[in-house]
């Protein structure tokens, strides 16, 4: 290899490093400075800082609506992705298995809460609860379950796209042998695709809890009177006050997810379906 050769794919390496570093500063440059404030000692926040305190992670305890919008927001995300299961992996053996007409459009047309910007699917979801209980003269809006049902609509485009993922990835031969072994439909599905997509079913219900734990615009519409979720009450706290309790409970979120997504990948590498 030439000099010259040399040089060029060592400035192309140099490059893709470089836009790597710079896309990785700007995706982390938010969580440090958030993290950074809510270790701030004073009550409104300015720089320098003039101290730093672990008041404001004791302060969360003392705000009641933080920590029932965190009960909230972990029941419906829990409640969420148990339902986004038992539709999105039934649903992606369809898409990837099944042979019908339209299956392209159907696998498009579960995607799509992906694009479909918050606001569109809150609004969409509040008119469909607003008509399905003056059809059927029963409390819907504003429940626990309807908002669980809601968000179970951004959950299951996320366990679609992974389990479809994983699925891609399966050898049809070792459940064809198992069929002519004697294994049934179930039993195969059971020894042999169900162990072989597990790491998508793991990351499509960690992420799809993740989306739901975190949703605001959905929330903003579904949320019945005296029943908030921890985004909605971190935007309510932020109209009336602004000082590193907010930072500290942004904290405790990036903590749990991230401890989730370790202990999810010790046992499951994520990297192989994300």
């Amino acid at each position: 290899m030439s000099v010259a050769a040399t040089i060029r794919r060592r400035g192309r390496r140099w490059v893709l490093n470089g836009a790597a570093a710079i896309g990785l500063a700007y995706i982390l440059t938010p969580l440090t400075f958030v993290t950074w404030l809510a270790f701030f000692k004073q009550e409104i926040p300015s720089f320098p800082p003039e101290g730093y305190s672990l008041h404001w992670f004791a302060s969360i305890l003392d705000q009641p609506k933080f920590v029932a919008g965190f009960t909230t927001s972990f029941q419906v995300g829990v409640l969420a992705t148990a339902i986004g299961l038992a539709l999105g992996v039934p649903a992606a053996l369809a898409v990837v298995r099944g042979q019908f007409r339209l299956r392209a459009s159907f696998a498009s047309l579960l995607l799509m809460p992906l694009i479909v910007p918050g606001v569109v699917l809150g609004t969409a979801m509040y008119v469909f609860q607003v008509s399905a209980e003056n059809t059927l003269d029963v409390d819907v809006l504003g429940t626990f379950y309807a908002l669980a049902i809601g968000h179970t609509v951004i959950v299951i485009p996320w366990v679609v796209r992974l389990v479809t993922a994983s699925l891609a990835g399966v050898d049809r031969t070792i459940e064809e042998a198992a069929q002519n072994l004697g294994a049934n439909a179930f039993v195969t599905f059971w020894r042999i695709t169900l162990p072989a997509i597990r790491p998508g079913i793991v990351a499509g219900a960690l992420f799809g809890f993740v989306t739901s734990f975190g949703n605001l615009e959905m929330s903003l519409f579904l949320c019945g009177p005296g029943r908030t979720t921890l985004p909605i009450v971190v935007l309510q706290y932020l109209e009336w006050k602004i000082d590193p309790t907010i930072a500290a409970v942004s904290v405790v979120q990036i903590l749990l997810i991230g401890i989730a997504m370790l202990i999810t990948d010790r046992y499951v590498k994520l990297a192989r379906v994300v």
